[in-house]
């Protein structure tokens, strides 16, 4: 298989899998299912190391919109090929332990789509050879590690850990979004490979430092750094699957991978050193002393997790090309030992029904083979000899010794890394002894005994590669290890020797004294480690009170001031806020370059003139009518619109005539539907007070400037030269490139595709939004009560008289009938649309359009328990399926060698039918449609659901206006 088309595969493949794993039904078939897609993508992996062997990067670019100069560009060298390997080994381990160890009755179909997505994103992150894309990957991340670690949302720790999580993560893509932005600019580039190339120009640019220091925080905050380090622990109420993977090879190693992808162009400043040294050691120490007094298992790990990343950060701080092996020596073997450790204390949790420190011992004796699995990894995490964690430890203690920054510096950093070894073997020892060896210490809730051989066997593989690694270290790791330090370092490649035996040296030495002290440590503090929980310093150090407090201020208290300032009940002065700051933009956007309306000239039709003239009154008449009768400013506003579309048909536009025409019978409707829980006036409310007056000329002299100015900028921008250049483009190229004659549907579809699926997915997001909001005030009973009817059918019979008239559900029957025999013809109508639209006026957006009126008139007619159980509408699923055929037509393009959305037309002769015009374009246009009727049926579900209950109590209502 070539290289650029395995490197798609890799890519592709988990987010294809993710799609149809919710699908599958039966925890084998789900398990299977996650296997063979990370089997498969470890094979392809694999396949591509003999092309990297020599140092060189597979390049493999897809267009995706070449307008704007945006292209899917895949990127592999030795560096994140070694990253590819983990990522897709240890999910392949992660998602054969899933199988056992989730509950029966979770849906392990849905929990390995979201694992798979995961997995997908990190495997973007390491691929991805332009820097915007990078970010694009790194934010996927963050999103499905808040589904991951939230995923038992059922429990208030899982919540607050993934909102934790998201905030803080999500919060540092953002600095890194903006710091990548800098360094394309300085670079002249968002390509990573001119970006590496040009590490000299990035350090002597005057905006190093603000690049550096964004950068640094999207790093740091993902991999859990001194100060951002309190989010970890917090995650751990994730299950320990998802834990096992996020602490080894995914989520928390993308800030270190970024920082060693990067070390090239960054690193060597002052800057650099005191930043980046400086929170790794910070986090080495404060990770390692906080793992020491833990009593949960994974807590324990997770504080050792923050240590060992802080290690592998403070290698890379401190600038020294041997620092960086040695970092990327130890990512792989804290990946190998800590995912190990992780799935060890799952199965303890699984079988003992516990994670408590307190509760927990002697349980070698129930499971020995796990509990010899998880000596060996904690033995490798500890630096013991003939494990691969006491050669990254030598490694590093190395480089510490060979530190020239002064006196001081280097013997703090000496020091600092024999007292974070040391703790590392007491918190190893508490792991090891506290769970393992000793007599129980309380009655456990469940009987322990080995878990079963299929979720024993991915420790079992992971030890074993910390005794090869340890043994054999030249052959098993030695090769990738110098593949992918040439790729981060080039011909800066320090020579390295990986023997387990050096002779005696200063690390040995330094190995040796820390060994000892902690196994002195650990035996003099055992006692103080039955008897107490954690450290009160480290409690007031906690980076996670100053976050609550931060989150505070931001939810709470800013938001009371500025509610305060600008009521959040009265939608006027936010409206009005908006506009003048629209209009500030709009004139400082003009102040250096004036519209010119251009030299032609045309006479003014008089019956186009007072056509505007009405369209002007009812737009006045609206905005007057709303001080007093609403309905009638809607029938107002309604006769604007349709001068509106007068309009366009009169100027010979009538695709977005039927398009406004359809826009205002649905909101029309809509708006009706929510009239009514407009907050109601206060009788006797002074409308002609100064005050008032005042407030509404202002408002009238703001709409007009507003108005003017738009109108201004509208007829300049159809005045202007430049407007027939761009309308001849189009006009020329929408049937010979697009393959239809509706110039405005082929721009939507074709042209500006990308554009319209933005459109369509804000368009999705909205209504999800607006079903969110309304759906916690939803009605516990969803029809209208009794005794209101049989109120109404007393006032029908008071008025209708003795005599026998027709009871007043025939009366409203009749309506309803009509509208349910016009429903289909509605839809029919509108499957019309769609098929003429890329040569006749119509389209997707209008079709959608079309059906919504069919459905708004069977919720009127019917109620929405009738539409809801007789036609079994499913919005959410009509959303989905739109936004999905729109991505996939532009995806079949990409995998034809097309750019992103490229259009393919033709015309076919049929007989009896004539001649057909058939356009890729036409899926996209399905796939707008079927967003068009489900955002439109959703937020008509909250509404009509809303319309239902009885209205506001007056307590509720405030003025409009006071």
């Amino acid at each position: 298989m070539p290289y650029d088309t395995a490197s798609l595969a890799i890519l592709c493949l988990p987010f294809a899998a993710s799609l149809v794993a919710p699908w599958l039904r039966g925890r084998r078939a789900a398990t299977a299912w996650m296997l063979v897609t990370a089997a498969v993508g470890l094979v392809l992996s694999a396949a591509l190391h003999p092309a990297l062997a020599d140092g060189t990067a597979l390049r493999s670019v897809i267009p995706w919109v070449p307008s704007l100069g945006l292209e899917l560009v895949l990127r592999v060298d030795g560096f994140s090929w070694l990253f590819l390997m983990l990522v897709c080994g240890i999910g392949l381990l992660v998602g054969m332990y899933a199988r056992y160890y989730m509950p029966p009755e979770d849906p392990l179909s849905r929990f390995y789509a979201l694992l798979l997505a995961f997995m997908g994103s990190m495997l973007g992150v390491v691929m991805s050879g332009n820097v915007i894309q990078l970010v694009f990957f790194w934010e996927l991340t963050s999103l499905f590690s808040f589904l991951l670690i939230g995923y038992w949302n059922q429990g208030a720790s899982a919540r607050e850990g993934a909102r934790m999580a998201l905030i803080v993560t999500a919060g540092g893509g953002l600095c890194l979004f903006a710091g990548m932005m800098l360094l394309g600019r300085i670079a002249g580039s968002y390509d990573l490979d001119v970006i590496l190339a040009a590490g000299e120009r990035v350090r002597a640019s005057t905006l190093y430092t603000p690049m550096l220091v964004l950068v640094l925080l999207g790093a740091l905050t993902k991999s859990a750094q001194f100060p951002f380090h309190f989010w970890l622990p917090q995650a751990m109420s994730a299950p320990t699957p998802v834990s096992s993977f996020l602490h080894s090879a995914t989520m928390v190693k993308a800030g270190v991978f970024l920082l060693l992808r990067f070390w090239p162009v960054l690193s060597g400043t002052d800057a650099w050193f005191w930043i980046v040294g400086g929170a790794g050691l910070l986090s080495l120490l404060l990770g390692a002393a906080a793992a020491v007094f833990q009593r949960d298992l994974k807590a324990v790990l997770a504080y050792s997790t923050i240590s060992h990343l802080g290690l592998i950060t403070m290698l890379l701080g401190l600038g020294s090309a041997l620092g960086a092996v040695a970092a990327i020596f130890h990512i792989v073997n804290h990946a190998t030992f800590k995912a190990s450790l992780f799935m060890a204390a799952g199965a303890v949790d699984h079988e003992a029904g516990t994670r408590d420190l307190r509760r927990l011992g002697g349980l070698r004796h129930a499971m020995p083979i796990t509990a010899t699995l998880a000596v060996i990894a904690a033995a490798a995490m500890a630096g013991v000899p003939l494990l691969n964690g006491f050669l990254s430890k030598e490694m590093f203690f190395a480089v510490a010794v060979s530190t020239h920054r002064g006196p001081v510096v280097d013997v703090l950093t000496a020091s600092i890394a024999v007292l974070a070894s040391a703790f590392s073997v007491i918190y190893s020892l508490r792991f090891v002894v506290g769970v393992f060896f000793g007599q129980p210490r309380s009655v456990l809730p469940r009987q322990p005994h080995e878990p079963p051989r299929w979720m024993r066997l991915p420790i079992g593989l992971l030890a074993l590669a910390c005794v090869l690694v340890g043994v054999l270290p030249a052959r098993v790791i030695g090769p990738f290890l110098h593949a992918a330090a040439r790729a981060v370092l080039g011909e800066d490649t320090p020579a390295f020797d990986l023997k387990v035996w050096h002779g005696l040296n200063a690390p040995l030495l330094m190995s040796a004294v820390a060994f000892a002290a902690g196994c002195a440590t650990y035996a003099a503090l055992r006692h103080w480690f039955a008897t107490r929980d954690t450290v009160p310093l480290l409690g007031r150090l906690s980076g996670r009170l100053l976050f609550e407090r931060v989150l505070a201020l931001l939810t709470s208290s800013l938001p009371g001031a500025l509610e305060g300032t600008f009521p959040g009940r009265r939608l006027q002065p936010q409206l009005l806020l908006i506009v003048l700051a629209a209009m500030v933009a709009a004139g400082l956007a003009m102040w250096g370059t004036p519209l010119r309306f251009g030299l032609r000239a045309s006479g003014v039709d008089p019956a186009f003139a007072l056509l505007w003239l009405l369209g002007a009154a009812c737009a006045v008449g609206a905005a007057w009518q709303a001080k007093f009768h609403r309905l009638a400013a809607l029938v107002l506003t309604g006769g604007a619109g349709l001068v509106s579309c007068v309009s366009f048909l009169w100027l010979s536009a009538p695709d977005l005539a039927a398009t406004q025409l359809l826009v205002e019978v649905v909101t029309t409707i809509v708006i009706l539907l929510g009239l009514r829980w407009l907050p109601k006036r206060i009788a006797g409310l002074a409308l002609d007070t100064s005050r008032a007056r005042f407030r509404r000329y202002r408002d009238a002299l703001v709409a007009a400037g507003a108005g003017l100015g738009l109108a201004a900028l509208a007829y300049a921008a159809m005045r202007h030269p430049v407007a027939d250049s761009i309308s001849h483009f189009f006009l020329e190229r929408a049937y010979s490139e697009g393959g239809g004659h509706n110039v405005v549907n082929v721009i939507l579809v074709d042209f500006r595709g990308f554009d319209t699926l933005g459109e369509i997915t804000v368009l999705a997001i909205v209504a999800l939004s607006v079903f969110a909001l309304l759906r916690r005030f939803r009605p516990a009973v969803e029809s209208v009560d009794a005794p209101a009817q049989q109120r109404l059918q007393a006032a029908w019979d008071a008025a209708a008289g003795a005599d026998a008239r027709p009871a007043l559900a025939d009366y409203l029957r009749i309506p309803g009938l009509i509208i349910q025999l016009m429903a289909p013809v509605i839809v029919l109508f509108g499957v019309h649309l769609f098929l003429r639209g890329h040569d006749l006026p119509g389209g997707g957006f209008a079709a959608g359009i079309t059906v919504s009126v069919a459905l708004i008139l069977l919720y009127m007619a019917r109620g929405a328990r009738w539409v809801e159980t007789r036609l079994r509408v499913a919005p959410v699923r009509w959303i989905g399926a739109g936004l999905l055929l729109a991505v996939a037509t532009g995806l079949g393009s990409m995998l034809l060698g097309f750019p992103f959305l490229t259009s393919h037309s033709r015309h076919l002769t049929l007989p009896l039918l004539g001649e057909l015009p058939l356009a890729s374009a036409m899926l996209f246009d399905l796939g707008v449609f079927c967003v068009v009727v489900g955002a439109t049926s959703l937020m008509l579900v909250a509404l009509a659901h809303q319309s239902l209950r009885r209205p506001r109590a007056p307590a509720d209502d405030v003025p409009e206006d006071r």
